[in-house]
């Protein structure tokens, strides 16, 4: 049983819930950031980090940034893409209008190619947009949280090496990485942008981004300096290649704790990628098959373009989030409502990563599912439908 106090079961698409070896891990006691013991650990966690992307490319690297996943966007638009340089971003929800803002923040020229709710782009299409003109990098969102859409990150990529291959490739990962197959190498990524908080089962706090050796010579070959301080590659590369091979360095203090979470729950996941991997599809579909038997339609409607570590699902006519979540935390478990603008007030969204798939002795995920027909039920039943 969990050595937790007692709470209703997290189920949104992140933060979700920890392991108890994870949450253990942050009650570390206080320790210098440059202290050998540190050292050791956050070398460690960045080896690890290499091992959860499948990368053993030592031109390859990972920086672990005190920040939310959204720092990880200021990464890269701060030191891959300079002022005027045209990025194409493919949008499959509310995190690709918010990644395309970040570039133009730092003065990107941005296009979007937005596919119809619940729906992604086709390899066809985003050929056709490539060949409109150069572009300096291309964003796709590998799991975008407000749809629960997944991109094909391997067919874009694969794409963009034969069309344009100059383009960099980079990834939104904060809610995919941990939970959807991702090989940083064999797919030939530039880079991929994620956080502890989600299928990576850390409390929040850790920007993670993985970066490719074309990336980090982009960074180094700008025509003009980094456009941001505290996200500037420039500033981290040599102290995360520094901690990695266990010297102490410093630009900006790292979070230990969380650190020390995070080398606990990667060194659980790199036990075994391909099975998590694996977990997380039986899971998924277990899901998705109850919910088409409640009647329920998924934001995303084709089965290749749905999420494995969530699920976003239109409610029946004639209610709303307000109506079903309150009957849902009644039964100890917590869903969140909608977030894209445009369809809010239909869906409700269910995440299914982390622990919650990989521990059968919780029953997460059945009794997500008990509580969910009961509190559709009842919602039915208050509303008279």
């Amino acid at each position: 049983m969990s050595a937790q106090a007692p709470h209703n079961t997290l189920l949104i698409p992140g933060p979700i819930e920890f392991d108890d070896a994870v949450l253990q891990s942050m009650s570390h006691y206080a320790e210098s950031h440059v202290a050998p013991g540190f050292v050791k650990v956050f070398g460690e966690t960045l080896t690890l980090t290499r091992k959860l992307f499948q990368s053993t490319s030592p031109t390859a690297q990972p920086f672990i940034i005190a920040g939310s996943g959204t720092l990880g966007w200021d990464l890269v638009a701060s030191n891959l893409i300079e002022r005027g340089e045209n990025a194409l971003v493919l949008n499959t929800g509310y995190f690709g209008d918010s990644f395309g803002q970040c570039l133009e923040t730092y003065g990107a020229n941005v296009t979007h190619f937005t596919t119809p709710i619940g729906e992604r782009a086709s390899l066809e299409e985003v050929e056709q947009a490539l060949k409109q003109k150069p572009y300096k990098l291309i964003t796709l969102t590998h799991v975008d949280t407000s749809t629960g859409v997944l991109s094909d990150v391997k067919g874009v990529a694969q794409l963009v090496r034969r069309v344009s291959p100059e383009t960099l490739v980079i990834v939104d990962g904060v809610c995919s990485v941990g939970s959807e197959e991702i090989a940083f190498d064999e797919w030939d990524l530039d880079a991929v942008v994620t956080a502890s908080q989600k299928a990576i089962g850390c409390p929040p706090g850790l920007s993670i981004v993985m970066t490719s050796g074309r990336a980090i010579q982009v960074s180094k070959t700008r025509k003009t300096p980094p456009s941001s301080y505290y996200a500037s590659i420039a500033n981290w590369l040599p102290i995360m290649v520094n901690y990695e091979n266990h010297k102490p360095s410093y630009f900006a203090t790292p979070p230990t704790q969380l650190v020390h979470a995070l080398h606990t729950t990667l060194t659980q996941i790199t036990a075994d990628v391909p099975g998590r991997f694996a977990q997380h599809t039986q899971v998924s579909d277990k899901v998705k098959a109850a919910v088409a038997e409640l009647g329920l339609k998924q934001i995303a409607s084709r089965p290749e373009a749905q999420a494995h570590g969530m699920t976003a699902m239109y409610l029946p006519e004639g209610l709303t989030p307000p109506d079903v979540l309150p009957g849902l935390l009644k039964r100890g478990v917590i869903f969140a409502a909608g977030l894209h603008k445009a369809i809010a007030t239909k869906y409700i969204r269910f995440g299914h990563m982390g622990v919650s798939v990989t521990d059968p002795k919780r029953n997460d995920v059945d009794h997500a599912l008990v509580a969910l027909k009961e509190a559709l039920a009842e919602a039915k039943q208050a509303k008279g439908l």
